[in-house]
C-alpha cells in the first residue's frame, strides 16, 4: 500500500496535469511510482485517444458541431473522458497563451481547427508550434494580419507575438514591432464561403508574394531579407522567450503569479525556478517535453502544494471525474459550457489577447457561488459511483464506527488528500458534532452515515482550501 505522502503527491500531480482523478486511481498511480507516472503522462500516445464517435452516437450535434456550444461540450467532454490527461491540460495553457477569441474570429470551425493544432503539437517544439500558430487562419484574423499589406502595414500580430506570444515587455523595440510586421506582410488566408447553411469551407493559410515585404530588415540585432518564419526563428531562440514561456509554465501548473501585465515589474516569487525551466528549455532545443518533465520533477512543484486557484476548467472537470458524473453520453454535457461560464471562462472565447486573469480574480461571490453549488450538488449525491466508492471506503476505516474528529479527516483524505487550516476544521467539526458518532454496523446506520459523509464532502467543496489545486 502506497504511503499517505506517496498518495498525496501523486494526486497533487494528477490534479496539475490532469483535472484530478478518483482515489483508487491515486492508489493505483502510486504504486506505480511517482517518476513513471510523469513519463506516462509525457507520453500521451501511449493511451487511446477519446472515443469522441461514442458521444456523437448518442448527441449527433456533436459530432457535426455548428455552435461555440457544441465545440465547448466536445472539449469538456475530452478533459472529463479522455486517458490523455496533460494533453488536454496542454491545449488549455496554451489557448490562455496565444488567447484567441470566437467573438472576433467569427467561425467556430476555425477555433477548433486552432485547438486541435495545440493539441497535436502542444507538447512538442515550441518553434515549430509558433510558426504553425503563425500561418493558422483563426489566428490571422484574431490580430488583422490579414490586414498587413506591404503598402500599408497592420502591427497587431507583430506587437502581441513579442509582447505576449514570446519576449514579453521590455526586450524588444518599437522598430522591432514595425521589422516583424513587414516580415509577415502578405500572410492571410482564404476568404470565407458558405457551402451549406450549417458549415462553411475551411480557411486555409494563403501566402501572397506580391504584398509580400521582400526588403532589408533589422530585428532584434539581426539583418537580412526576412519573412516570418524567419522572425518567429529569432524570436524563439531569445533568452527572454525561455523565461517568457517559463514563467507561464510556472503560473499554470506550479503555483498563481501576478497577471501577465505586472510581470515586467514584479518580479517572480520563484526566480530559481524560472532560471531551471529556461535552462531545461534551451538545453532541450526548444521541445516542451523536457520542459515539463523538468517542472513536475522539480522540489518546487512537488513543495507547492494547493498554491493555484483552479481554472473554472478544473472545477468543473475534477468535481465530474470525482463523483463518476455523467461517465459517458448524457443530455447535460450540453449545459456544462453555460456552467463554466457563469464560474468566469467562456473557453473558446478568452477575454482578450492577454487570456483569462488567473489566480484569486477567478473569484468573485457570483463565481464562487456557482463553483461551491455545482461541486457541492455532486459531492452531496449519494447515488454518483464516485460518491459511493468514497463511501464505501470511509465505512471500512476505523471498525464500525468513527468519531467526528476520524470523520472529518476521513472525508479530507479522500477529497485531496486536502490540507485545511485549524480555523476550517474546527468549523466542520462543529457541523459534525451534532450528530455525533458515525456507525456502519446495520443498514440503517450505513445509510444514515453515508448522508452524514455526503454532507460533510459538500461542507468541504465550501471551504476555501478546496477553492485550491
Amino acid at each position: 500500500m502506497p504511503s499517505k505522502d506517496d498518495i498525496s503527491l501523486i494526486a497533487h500531480l494528477m490534479r496539475r496535469a490532469g483535472f484530478g482523478q478518483r482515489r483508487d486511481e491515486i492508489e493505483r498511480l502510486a504504486s506505480d511510482g511517482y517518476e513513471n507516472t510523469v513519463e506516462r503522462l509525457l507520453d500521451p500516445e501511449s493511451q487511446p485517444d477519446v472515443d469522441m464517435y461514442m458521444m456523437g452516437r448518442y448527441h449527433p450535434w456533436t459530432d457535426h458541431p455548428s455552435s461555440i456550444d457544441h465545440h465547448q461540450s466536445r472539449w469538456i467532454y475530452r478533459m472529463v473522458m479522455g486517458k490523455r490527461p496533460l494533453e488536454e491540460k496542454i491545449v488549455l495553457f496554451w489557448h490562455h497563451v496565444f488567447a484567441t477569441g470566437n467573438a472576433k474570429v467569427e467561425n467556430i470551425d476555425e477555433m477548433a481547427t486552432e485547438i486541435d493544432l495545440f493539441r497535436d503539437h502542444g507538447m512538442g517544439n515550441f518553434q515549430t508550434l509558433l510558426e504553425r500558430l503563425a500561418k493558422n487562419p483563426a489566428m490571422i484574423r484574431w490580430l488583422d494580419n490579414n490586414e498587413n499589406h506591404k503598402r500599408a502595414n497592420n502591427e497587431n500580430w507583430g506587437r502581441e507575438l513579442l509582447e505576449l506570444f514570446s519576449l514579453g515587455v521590455g526586450y524588444y523595440t518599437e522598430d522591432d514591432v514595425k521589422q516583424a510586421a513587414r516580415a509577415f506582410t502578405g500572410w492571410t488566408y482564404t476568404p470565407r464561403k458558405v457551402v451549406m447553411p450549417w458549415k462553411k469551407y475551411p480557411w486555409s493559410f494563403d501566402y501572397q508574394p506580391y504584398d509580400h515585404d521582400s526588403g532589408e530588415k533589422s530585428f532584434l540585432g539581426h539583418e537580412g531579407r526576412f519573412n516570418g518564419d524567419d522572425v518567429v526563428e529569432v524570436v524563439a531562440r531569445q533568452p527572454a522567450t525561455a523565461r517568457f514561456i517559463s514563467r507561464h509554465l510556472y503560473n499554470f501548473f506550479v503555483a498563481d503569479e501576478p497577471q501577465v501585465p505586472a510581470w515586467p515589474f514584479e518580479p517572480p516569487q520563484d526566480r530559481t525556478a524560472i532560471d531551471t525551466l529556461s535552462e531545461a528549455f534551451v538545453r532541450g532545443g526548444y521541445e516542451m517535453k523536457p520542459v515539463l518533465r523538468t517542472l513536475f520533477n522539480s522540489d518546487f512543484f512537488k513543495n507547492a502544494l494547493y498554491k493555484r486557484v483552479k481554472s473554472p476548467a478544473e472545477v468543473v472537470a475534477s468535481a465530474l471525474i470525482l463523483t463518476g458524473d455523467m461517465n459517458g453520453p448524457d443530455p447535460r454535457w450540453g449545459d456544462l459550457p453555460s456552467v463554466q461560464s457563469l464560474m468566469g471562462q467562456i473557453i473558446y472565447d478568452p477575454p482578450s489577447v492577454e487570456g483569462w486573469h488567473t489566480g484569486k480574480e477567478w473569484i468573485n461571490s457570483g463565481a464562487m457561488m456557482n463553483r461551491v453549488n455545482f461541486v457541492a450538488d455532486r459531492v452531496s449525491d449519494t447515488d454518483l459511483p464516485g460518491v459511493k466508492a468514497i463511501i464505501q471506503k470511509i465505512s471500512e476505516m476505523n471498525g464500525s464506527s468513527m468519531n467526528p474528529e476520524q470523520l472529518v479527516q476521513h472525508c479530507l483524505d479522500q477529497m485531496g488528500p486536502m490540507e485545511i487550516s485549524d480555523e476550517t476544521r474546527q468549523e466542520l467539526l462543529k457541523q459534525v458534532e451534532i450528530d455525533g458518532i458515525a456507525s456502519w454496523s446495520t443498514e440503517k446506520e450505513y445509510k444514515a452515515s453515508s448522508k452524514r459523509v455526503a454532507d460533510l464532502l459538500a461542507l468541504i467543496a465550501g471551504t476555501r482550501e478546496y477553492q485550491f489545486a
